[in-house]
């Protein structure tokens, strides 16, 4: 398997992977039959970018095993070498590509990050850079510019740093840092996005005074993933006192330097998972963790409201779906992420299905719910928008071009709902590099009958 060579600058998502000519549909595959299956899939984007964050500024070297390498993750490591911090290849036993040995540098600004796409760039590594010295100018792809960033800059901005935005509350914009960071107590509105409260934890105990955070908006979306934050601190000996819901203290400290092995990326397993139930068939997902923090670990639970049948043997995870597809009605709180496949599955049920708890999807890569309603009804759906859902009534879909808005999540929709409807054509099909390059090769080979890996 190629392994790009992120160190260069280098990034071919697809390297010897199956072909698709940029700015070609690409022609989602028909099931010919149910499926049967063995998937093992890459590394956790967002365990891969919360350990390169806290590897960065831990008090020595960390060894990264088995990490995501994919836009997003390529994005982290050249921010954070930007800044200084020193990301080495290291040949590793991994399937996806070389581990990584990351090395403290130190925190220099005078640079420019781009974040690209991703959210956990733009939103993780301004702390980091308020605790460098010397301004860093933050930018993104064009369609990137308008996603939420105004509580991480008026959070850094009641922290003491210095931050020009020209007024625009969004990026790109400048930090001005001096070295450190003031620190202390801090209220913002999360409602938008947890990972404003994310990126001001991971970085929290290198604050002059630590941070006494809390959350004051009318939600706080994705728990699990400030949960999941909070465990890698944890882990490298910062303790995060969380009195009550929405509250979080982070005491002054060194980082310590951890070896770290990266789970699969749960979500990611969703698309494949979700194959068992459309094409009648069965999927099994290998190195499936005993106990995570991953909102993938939902779909144990979210699956079988759907009819699912769900084994979990050993670090195996297999579905099954004797029996069709069950409508249900589904609060996603807690794993927003999931509810584009989830979505895709509502629309081949018995009945009508609710998906709720997700208005802040939003404000991901797309307005997911928008583009989700959208797509669906252009193939002949009937999808209606709720203002904290979907509402989707299953109706007879027909082929047509799939819009994919730059968001990965909405591709691999597109091809879930391929596997049922012929002549599905995915626009873009190569943002899948996002979090899974290996996206398009992984799915061809799952419909094979080979084990995908």
């Amino acid at each position: 398997m190629l392994i790009s060579k992120y160190s260069s600058g280098d990034f071919d998502p697809y390297g010897d992977r199956v072909p698709v000519e940029p700015g070609t549909a690409w022609a989602a595959p028909v099931a010919d039959g149910p499926v049967d299956a063995t998937v093992s899939l890459p590394g956790s984007k967002s365990l891969t970018n919360r350990e390169l964050v806290l590897a960065a500024i831990a008090d020595g070297p960390s060894l990264l095993r088995a990490p995501l390498h994919s836009r997003d993750s390529a994005n982290m490591a050249a921010a954070l070498r930007q800044l200084g911090a020193h990301i080495e290849e290291r040949d590793g036993a991994g399937a996806f590509g070389p581990d990584w040995l990351v090395t403290p540098g130190e925190l220099l600004g005078s640079t420019t990050v781009e974040c690209g796409l991703a959210g956990t760039v733009m939103r993780f590594v301004p702390p980091v850079a308020a605790l460098a010295l010397g301004p860093t100018m933050f930018d993104a792809d064009d369609a990137a510019r308008g996603r939420p960033m105004n509580t991480m800059i008026a959070a850094l901005r009641e922290l003491g740093v210095d931050l020009n935005d020209d007024g625009r509350r969004a990026l790109p914009f400048t930090i001005h840092g001096t070295g450190s960071v003031r620190g202390g107590d801090l209220t913002i509105d999360a409602s938008l996005s947890s990972q404003f409260v994310s990126g001001l934890l991971l970085t929290a105990a290198r604050f002059d005074d630590g941070l006494r955070l809390r959350h004051d908006g009318e939600r706080l979306p994705s728990l699990p993933h400030i949960q999941m934050t909070i465990a890698t601190l944890a882990a490298r000996g910062v303790h995060v006192d969380s009195p009550a819901t929405g509250s979080w203290n982070v005491t002054p400290g060194r980082i310590e330097a951890r070896d770290v092995d990266i789970e699969p990326d749960l979500s990611n397993a969703a698309p494949f998972l979700a194959a068992a139930l459309i094409t009648g068939g069965r999927v099994t997902v290998t190195g499936w963790p005993e106990s995570t923090t991953q909102v993938g670990a939902d779909l144990i639970e979210v699956l079988p409201r759907f009819g699912a049948v769900v084994a979990h043997d050993g670090d195996r995870l297999t579905v099954s779906a004797p029996h069709g597809i069950n409508a249900a009605d589904i609060d996603l709180t807690t794993g927003g992420e999931l509810a584009p496949t989830i979505v895709a599955l509502a629309a081949f049920a018995d009945g009508v299905s609710e998906i709720t708890g997700i208005g802040h999807i939003r404000h991901h890569e797309t307005d997911r719910l928008a583009a989700l309603a959208s797509e669906l009804n252009a193939l002949g759906g009937a999808v209606e928008e709720l203002p904290d859902g979907l509402r989707v009534t299953p109706k007879p879909l027909s082929g047509g071009l799939w819009r994919s808005y730059h968001d990965h999540r909405m591709a691999t929709t597109g091809a879930v709902v391929g596997l049922r409807v012929p002549g599905v054509e995915i626009e873009d099909v190569q943002t899948t590099a996002k979090t899974l390059p290996q996206f398009t090769q992984l799915w061809h080979e799952m419909l094979s009958g080979a084990d995908a890996r």
